[in-house]
C-alpha cells in the first residue's frame, strides 16, 4: 500500500514547519487580531477610530530573485521582499497595512528552510508595522523542483475613505520627491541573471550573491508618519517597469513627469549593470534605479518634507517635477 510519504509528501516535516513559524508569526500580533496561527482563517477587527474606513489590499511575489536565495542558501531576507512588494503599493494609497498572508510551495519541505523564509516574512511584518495572522505551505513533488521553493504573499491596509490618496489634487508645477532604495530590491533579476552569472564574485569588499539579495526598503513608517503633518498628493512604489511604467501610475489626468537624472546619488550597482551594455532607457523602465519611492507634492511643502525624511533616516531628493500634458515620463 503507498503511502503520501512515498508520493513525496513528508507531513510529519510539515508539522515541523508549523511548530517552526509559529513562533515567527506570534511576534507579529497586534491587538486587533482576534486569534492565532492554526485556525482555519485569520481573523481581525477594524481598529477604532476610523469613521468611513476603507480595506486596501495587494499581493504579490518575489520573482526569479528567489533562485539567487537558492544559490546562495541564504534564505532569511528574501521574505522580507515578499511583504515589501506588498505594503509598499497599498502605501501609495495612504493606507496603513493592518495584516499580511503568505504563501510557500515547494518540490520537497525542509522546515529549517520554510522557517527561515518565514522569518523574513516577520521581519518585514515587525517594519511594516502589521500582523502576520496566516499562511500556506504546500509541498508538491514533480511540480518543484527539489531545493526550489515559491513565495508570495497578500497585505491588507485600512484608510479612511476622504484621506486616500489617488492623485486627483495633482496639478501642473508640483513637485516629485525621491526616497532612496536599497538596491535592485525585488524586480529585473530575469535580466539580472542573465547578466551576472557569477554570483561568487567580489563586488565591492563582499560577494555580488550578497548584495543581489539585498532586502527591499520597506517605506510604511516613514511615508505614513509624513501623511499626518503634510498633503502628499500621489505616491507610486517603484516595482517592475521601473520609472517608465511606475511614476505615471499616481496621475489621473494627462500629466508628464520631468525627471532629472542627476539629481540624486546612483548605487554602485546600476553603474555596474550600465557597464556591462545596458542602455540607459532599457534600465529607467526596469530598475528602480536608485528610487525607490516617489511623492508629488506641493512646491512650497518640497523643503520640509526632504528635512523630515532626512530626521527619520532616509535619503530623499527633489527628483522632478509634473507638467501639464503629455501621457507619461521625460527623464533628462
Amino acid at each position: 500500500m503507498i503511502t503520501y510519504r512515498e508520493a513525496g509528501v513528508n507531513i510529519e516535516e510539515g508539522y515541523k514547519s508549523v511548530n517552526l513559524i509559529k513562533s515567527y508569526a506570534q511576534k507579529t500580533m497586534l491587538p486587533f487580531v482576534l486569534n492565532s496561527i492554526g485556525s482555519f482563517a485569520g481573523m481581525v477587527e477594524i481598529p477604532e477610530g476610523y469613521k468611513r474606513p476603507v480595506i486596501v489590499s495587494g499581493t504579490d511575489g518575489v520573482g526569479t530573485k528567489l533562485d539567487i536565495a537558492f544559490r546562495m542558501m541564504k534564505y532569511d531576507t528574501v521574505g522580507i521582499d515578499c511583504v515589501a512588494m506588498c505594503v509598499n503599493d497599498i502605501l501609495c494609497h495612504g493606507a496603513k497595512p493592518l495584516f499580511f498572508l503568505d504563501y510557500i510551495a515547494c518540490g520537497k519541505l525542509e522546515a529549517e528552510v520554510a522557517a527561515d523564509l518565514v522569518k523574513g516574512v516577520s521581519g518585514g511584518c515587525l517594519q511594516s508595522g502589521c500582523a502576520l495572522i496566516g499562511g500556506e505551505t504546500a509541498e508538491m513533488p514533480g511540480f518543484y523542483k527539489e531545493g526550489e521553493y515559491d513565495i508570495a504573499g497578500f497585505a491588507a491596509g485600512i484608510a479612511e475613505k476622504d484621506k486616500i490618496i489617488d492623485g486627483s489634487g495633482i496639478k501642473d508645477g508640483d513637485v516629485l520627491i525621491g526616497i532612496s532604495s536599497s538596491g535592485l530590491h525585488s524586480n529585473g533579476y530575469s535580466l539580472v541573471r542573465k547578466l551576472i552569472p557569477d554570483i561568487n564574485m567580489d563586488f565591492q569588499g563582499k560577494l555580488m550573491g550578497e548584495t543581489l539579495l539585498t532586502p527591499t526598503k520597506i517605506y510604511v513608517k516613514p511615508v505614513l508618519e509624513l501623511l499626518d503633518s503634510y498633503n502628499i498628493k500621489g505616491m507610486a512604489h517603484i516595482t517592475g517597469g521601473g520609472f517608465v511604467e511606475n511614476i505615471p501610475r499616481m496621475f489621473k489626468d494627462k500629466y508628464t513627469a520631468v525627471i532629472s537624472r542627476n539629481s540624486y546619488p546612483r548605487p554602485a550597482i546600476f553603474d555596474y549593470l550600465s557597464s556591462l551594455g545596458l542602455e540607459e532607457s532599457h534600465m529607467y523602465n526596469t530598475f528602480n534605479m536608485g528610487i525607490g519611492f516617489v511623492m508629488c507634492v506641493d512646491k512650497n511643502d518640497c523643503d520640509d518634507i526632504i528635512r523630515t525624511l532626512l530626521c527619520l533616516g532616509e535619503n530623499a531628493y527633489k527628483i522632478g517635477y509634473v507638467s501639464s500634458g503629455g501621457d507619461g515620463i521625460c527623464i533628462e
